[in-house]
């Protein structure tokens, strides 16, 4: 399958109304693991690649990521994760990504829009797909995508006004979620009655950031209420950092080759992506891209 756009994918997802997993592949083997268990799963996804993460990885990853997926018999997108400026967004269409965020939630109403707006118009000369951001997302601290200590909910008239003005493909709304992991004791409560009022004001598909900790009936009553695209990203991570840490102190000193060391930590990652997949009501719908 070639690689899609944004768009494409979660047109079909509002359309059926499920939500597509947008995994934060920060590295060779997270993005490997993630796309075995997803051809598994008969599971379009997106590769979601953070500024940070690609400073790290390089340029080049990008091009590992086209190639995986061109491979792959599944509709996906590479997608650039909260970009943080015009440029940051430009350089990753050039790399060949085909959906693009740019985040500027932090900054004022107007602001976001102008600096949106420019970006729809740079992205769709090229076929490129926008995420946006509105409202904020929570921060616990524990992460690289940032976001504001205190969440505030979206707008619902705001992110109607927000849509109409900018052209954006999908909007990543403030209902209730923090980026990263939350501190033990504390038990995020998504608004659903917000995103209600959001579908109906925007009609465009909406996106759910920073859900890392939120019980799976909530996630769930998101995705059935509007949300048609989820980010996953400590989820994958935590997970493959615990078992990796199991591999090395397990007494072997001995042990170096990354093909003894990541393989279980990579199977831990396949069986959150698994379940993830279910979760959205993403599982078994890569034919619907195909009818």
């Amino acid at each position: 399958m070639v690689l899609v756009t944004g768009k494409e994918l979660l047109s079909v997802a509002k359309e059926k109304n499920f939500a597509i997993p947008a995994y934060n592949c920060g590295s060779g083997q997270l993005l490997n693991a993630t796309l075995k268990a997803c051809e598994e799963d008969q599971a379009p996804f997106i590769i979601a690649i953070h500024p940070d993460e690609l400073s790290f990885l390089e340029d080049n990853f990008v091009a590992s990521c086209i190639d995986a997926a061109n491979k792959t018999k599944l509709p996906i997108a590479i997608h650039l994760d909260h970009g943080a400026s015009y440029e940051q967004v430009i350089h990753a269409i050039q790399l060949g990504m085909t959906s693009v965020m740019i985040d500027k939630s932090l900054a004022p109403f107007e602001e976001n829009i102008e600096i949106t707006k420019k970006v729809v118009e740079a992205a769709h000369a090229v076929g490129v797909s926008v995420e946006a951001e509105l409202g904020t997302i929570g921060n616990t601290g524990n992460n690289v995508e940032g976001g504001n200590q205190q969440g505030i909910y979206t707008d619902p008239a705001q992110a109607k006004e927000f849509v109409e003005r900018t052209g954006c493909d999908s909007l990543a709304v403030g209902i209730g979620t923090s980026h990263g992991l939350y501190p033990k004791g504390l038990q995020p409560k998504l608004a659903i009655n917000v995103l209600e009022e959001i579908v109906k004001e925007t009609g465009i598909p909406l996106v759910l950031h920073g859900a890392s900790n939120n019980l799976d009936s909530e996630i769930k009553a998101a995705v059935t209420h509007g949300i048609n695209k989820v980010n996953i990203s400590s989820d994958i991570k935590i997970v493959f950092a615990e078992r990796l840490r199991e591999e090395l102190n397990d007494g072997n000193t001995e042990k170096r080759e990354p093909n003894v060391l990541f393989p279980a930590p990579m199977k831990e990652t396949e069986k959150v992506v698994h379940q993830k997949n279910q979760l959205f009501g993403a599982s078994n719908t890569a034919k619907y891209y195909f009818q």
